[in-house]
């Protein structure tokens, strides 16, 4: 039990480490803003998502598996941009809703989505491994 506990209070913090850093690359407004805030905070997306599902799917299979999905519906939602319903405009004229759908499909964003999602996997093993480490410990 103390070893889900550990993990989920290092699946947390890694979150929170994360939103931050989206957040602050999102709004970054020195040099180089154009990146951060259009593809730099793309590969803190990934790696959000990531945890998130870690989250609920924590096997040595999920570590995997996880990263692999999350690029996959990324890259559907990027495609879904390109689609104008009113609910889906709807839905991005909220905060939430562009932070999460986005506004503007670019191709570009593709790279920094496999980029953030081998950042994820990487993070997803550290975590497990960390938490490994704790348990032989014990």
């Amino acid at each position: 039990m103390s070893r889900n506990r550990q993990q989920t209070k290092l699946i947390i913090i890694s979150i929170l480490i994360v939103i931050a850093m989206g957040f602050f690359f999102k709004y970054y407004p020195g040099i180089g803003h154009q990146w951060f805030n259009n593809y730099g905070a793309a590969i803190f997306y990934e790696i959000f998502w990531c945890l998130f599902a870690f989250g609920f799917f924590r096997s040595p299979k999920a570590v995997i598996q996880i990263p692999i999905w999350v690029f996959i519906l990324t890259c559907i939602v990027e495609f879904l941009q390109l689609w104008h319903p009113p609910i889906l405009e709807a839905i991005r004229a909220t905060f939430i809703g562009k932070l999460l759908l986005g506004t503007t499909f670019a191709w570009w964003d593709f790279p920094h989505y496999l980029l953030g999602s081998i950042f994820g996997w990487l993070w997803l093993e550290k975590i497990r491994g960390i938490d490994d480490a704790k348990k032989s410990k014990s």
